[in-house]
């Protein structure tokens, strides 16, 4: 695997008791990702603004934990039997956030039917943190399974293992070629 273009701060050299704590936290449950908070550790604020925006936001907050899990997965999901209507609708803005989509009185009225305004605060919240923060990784050249490596925890499916990972990496580059083609169509 390619190193990221910013180093990793290695865990087991932080002084931080409170730091070191927070990373063994990370690789027994898995989030946010050892890798994530070993760049993030350059800036101890960044860390712990990460850190505890995930604890209160995703972990904890007014939103069911399972929606806001579900708004890592954003493909086919219109069509999949996999997902009932509140959680086709937590897909939708999750796809519009993400990829800049315009919405509509429609749109947001399926919102409104299923979330409450301070649900839909928080799920918005926790989409762009953490979709901001992918294209950011992305950038970096960070993958997991680097630092502190050996657990699935909270690993998305196709994230839980090195293998499982390239496979994913694999099919992500094929949907996003054909989303480039599809919107240079029109």
């Amino acid at each position: 695997m390619p190193k990221p273009w910013i180093s990793y701060v290695d865990p087991a050299k932080v002084s931080d008791e409170a730091m070191r704590a927070e990373f063994d936290r990370c690789a027994r449950e898995g989030t946010p990702r050892p890798e994530s908070q070993a760049i993030r550790a350059h800036v101890p604020a960044a860390f712990w603004s990460f850190a505890n925006s995930w604890r209160d936001v995703f972990k904890n907050g007014v939103a069911d934990h399972a929606i806001k899990e579900l708004c890592r997965d954003l493909l086919n999901f219109e069509s999949s039997s996999r997902y009932d209507e509140r959680q086709k609708a937590a897909l939708a803005y999750a796809e519009a956030i993400t990829w800049d989509l315009p919405v509509d009185d429609k749109f947001w009225a399926r919102l409104h039917k299923h979330f409450s305004e301070p649900e839909l605060v928080e799920i918005g919240y926790f989409i762009a943190l953490t979709m901001g923060q992918q294209r950011w990784l992305r950038t970096l050249g960070i993958e997991h399974h680097q630092i502190l490596a050996g657990t699935d925890a909270s690993m998305a499916p196709g994230f839980e293992t090195p293998e499982a990972l390239a496979r994913s990496k694999q099919e992500s580059d094929y949907w996003a070629t054909r989303s480039v083609k599809s919107q240079a169509a029109e």
